[in-house]
């Protein structure tokens, strides 16, 4: 994570929608990683090679993608996420 920028990788950001939300589309992951504005199309780019890899899959040719094979079956997937953040790592109130 770029700390001075408060921004994170794409595929970072991706992971976390789809352990949290089980969805993920271009528009979440830019705002959950606060990229700036024009990097859709890279995070088009990231989210079809996850789907390559299979940590991903796409609903349907939509550009909206649910968790794959590889994160369902990782041992992360089954973990509970109820005291996550909402509202994603770099939104995260630091204490003190």
């Amino acid at each position: 994570m770029c700390r001075e920028l408060r921004r994170e990788p794409s595929w970072v950001a991706a992971i976390r929608l789809a352990f949290l939300q089980g969805r993920v589309d271009v528009e979440s992951v830019v705002e959950e990683a606060n990229l700036i504005p024009g990097k859709e199309r890279t995070v088009r780019d990231v989210l079809s090679t996850m789907a390559d890899r299979g940590l991903l899959e796409e609903l349907d040719g939509r550009d909206c993608y649910v968790p794959g094979p590889v994160l369902i079956e990782s041992d992360r997937y089954d973990l509970d996420f109820d005291r996550a953040s909402d509202g994603g790592a770099h939104r995260w109130r630091s204490s003190g």
